[in-house]
């Protein structure tokens, strides 16, 4: 297997919810093994058997991958702290692809329009408060 560098997010019990939609939205092929899954081996903690305890969305251009988050810690997604950066082949591309994510409850940061370096770029939130960055040359 080649090197290879990947997100991973923890997510407050909305997983599989969400790996799903970004399937929809990117496209490729989704990964996904809940806690109750046959095979799965006893954990040291209560889990809940729908949760998921691991998921990877081979997208085109790159993997994301993530789980629900451990019983009983806070994982706040919602910032500016941080963003999937998606580089795309043009504009109409990336348009395509903020579209989906506001039509699905998604809402803008920053608009997708003429960058100062001479690119497009804009920002937008999932409805699970996932801050996606669009750039194209």
């Amino acid at each position: 297997m080649a090197n290879s560098i990947a997100t991973y997010i923890a997510l407050p019990g909305t997983a599989a919810e969400a790996f799903a939609h970004w399937h929809e939205v990117f496209g490729g092929t989704l990964d996904l093994m809940k806690y109750g899954d046959e095979g799965m081996p006893d954990m040291d903690f209560e889990v809940n058997p729908e949760g998921v305890a691991h998921a990877v969305l081979h997208a085109p251009g790159g993997d994301i991958a993530g789980s629900d988050g451990m019983p009983g810690e806070e994982y706040p997604l919602k910032d500016t702290a941080y963003s999937l950066l998606y580089t795309l082949d043009t504009p109409d591309d990336a348009r395509m692809l903020i579209q989906k994510l506001l039509d699905g409850g998604g809402s803008e940061n920053m608009p997708f329009e003429q960058a100062p370096w001479g690119g497009w770029y804009g920002q937008v939130f999932d409805r699970f408060g996932v801050m996606w960055a669009f750039s194209t040359d």
